[in-house]
């Protein structure tokens, strides 16, 4: 167990090509889950946590930790099912999402894989709407649950939806409404807030569930001689997602000639430090955080205006 908690903030630091490493654990009882180490900043077994009266029943907490307060969400109570019950042997999954640090509580540590995006696949179907996953995969012939922890998150604690005054303007919006935007991400909550957002805009929101949907979608459109920026305006795209990720998209689009000049903008809640620098080596044209509604409303709007 040492040796997994002392390697996190180490395996955060790696990166390959359209390969993750996943941080598996166990909730209650024998399945196990996993989580992206990059969004992984501490493991740590539960510390004293103090009870905020009032706060949504998910959140067991807060604990002070590294001069900070953070919110301790129990992940059983967050999937729908019964709470965490022994404290004193649970860890804390510190994380990072959409710039905010928060801690998930879970029943146990296991260790941590190295994997092919192309071995995690959507779940499936007959799982129901309602379901908290965004992915599957198998390790050592036993199944491995991926949550959408930005439902979990969206549910505790909901962001705000709507665009500012003045971040667009009327003439963006009448232009708006002649152009179509191309949105790639596995989390059903994620491409839900973005559609709403772009489409309070004015312009037409094509969504897929992960990258390599979308690259045999714009590798159709440039095979059949159209050029990408005829058929959309640009393309936001998640970074995690199972069967392709973010960066393997990009780098195929800007390696086919024929997709030259297409605008692609990486999105994700993954640490912005890290994803700035990652951009140039793939050659996204930008990098935003998720999710900030001005901030993704301004980026379409100066593409609207370029074009």
């Amino acid at each position: 167990m040492a040796g997994v908690l002392d390697a996190v903030n180490q395996r955060t630091q790696l990166v390959g090509e359209n390969r993750l490493e996943l941080l598996l654990f166990r909730v209650n009882g024998r399945q196990i889950y996993g989580i992206n180490v990059f969004k992984v900043k501490e493991v740590l077994q539960c510390p004293a946590l103090t009870v905020l009266p009032g706060s949504n029943p998910v959140v067991r907490g807060v604990a002070h930790i590294r001069s900070g307060t953070i919110p301790i969400m129990d992940m059983s109570l967050a999937t729908g099912n019964r709470a965490l019950q022994d404290l004193k042997t649970a860890f804390v999954i510190i994380t990072e999402y959409n710039g905010k640090t928060q801690g998930f509580l879970v029943g146990g540590v296991e260790r941590i894989v190295n994997m092919n995006w192309e071995e995690i696949h959507p779940p499936p179907k007959g799982t129901g709407r309602e379901h908290y996953l965004t992915a599957v995969t198998r390790v050592d012939k036993e199944l491995v649950e991926i949550i959408d922890v930005e439902k979990i998150l969206a549910e505790v604690s909901p962001v705000n939806e709507e665009i500012s005054d003045g971040v667009i303007t009327n003439e963006v919006q009448q232009r708006a409404q002649t152009h179509r935007v191309l949105i790639v991400d596995d989390s059903k909550i994620a491409r839900k807030q973005i559609s709403r957002c772009l489409e309070k805009i004015g312009v037409e929101v094509v969504a897929l569930n992960d990258g390599r949907q979308a690259w045999e979608h714009l590798y159709e459109i440039a095979d059949s001689g159209e050029r990408l920026q005829d058929r959309y305006l640009m393309l936001i795209s998640d970074i995690e997602m199972p069967e392709m990720d973010g960066y393997t998209l990009v780098t195929r689009i800007r390696s086919d000639n024929r997709m030259a000049g297409f605008h692609v903008v990486l999105h994700s809640s993954l640490s912005g430090v890290f994803n700035k620098a990652m951009v140039e080596k793939v050659g996204a044209d930008d990098f935003i955080a998720k999710f900030d509604p001005d901030v993704l409303a301004a980026q379409v709007a100066e593409q609207i205006q370029s074009v």
